[in-house]
């Protein structure tokens, strides 16, 4: 990939998380409406920047560890990602900002990072 290239990584504050807590508290029918609002959001998002979406990604579900010492299950606050391009590392961040994942959803924060080129290559 080229140095124009970013991971963006949705992370949540876990299952016991104040933004999910505050979530799940809201009455069914509230839920439901935010749920739908966000979902067009995120449309929205994607429409307006698809020409930078690399890899639309998708949600994350559970995590196993692998190490010398073998095989684990873990939890982590990683729930979803998506790959960009964009000519800098701000111009990428700034992408997502208001996004739809906290801006809506109780998702805590997106961390984008650049995709770096392997040594050697």
């Amino acid at each position: 990939m080229s140095s124009n290239t970013f991971l963006a990584v949705y992370l949540g504050g876990g299952k016991d998380g104040a933004r999910m807590a505050a979530w799940n508290a809201l009455p069914e029918a509230e839920r439901r409406a935010r749920e739908q609002q966000g979902m067009a959001a995120w449309g929205a998002w994607v429409e307006k920047h698809h020409d930078v979406i690399v890899e639309m990604g998708g949600p994350l579900g559970k995590t196993k560890k692998v190490g010398s010492g073998g095989t684990t299950d873990i939890a982590n606050l990683m729930t979803g990602f998506t790959v960009v391009r964009a000519p800098s590392h701000e111009a990428a961040a700034k992408l997502f900002e208001n996004h739809p994942h906290f801006a809506i959803f109780p998702g805590e924060a997106v961390e984008i990072m650049p995709v770096l080129p392997i040594p050697g290559r």
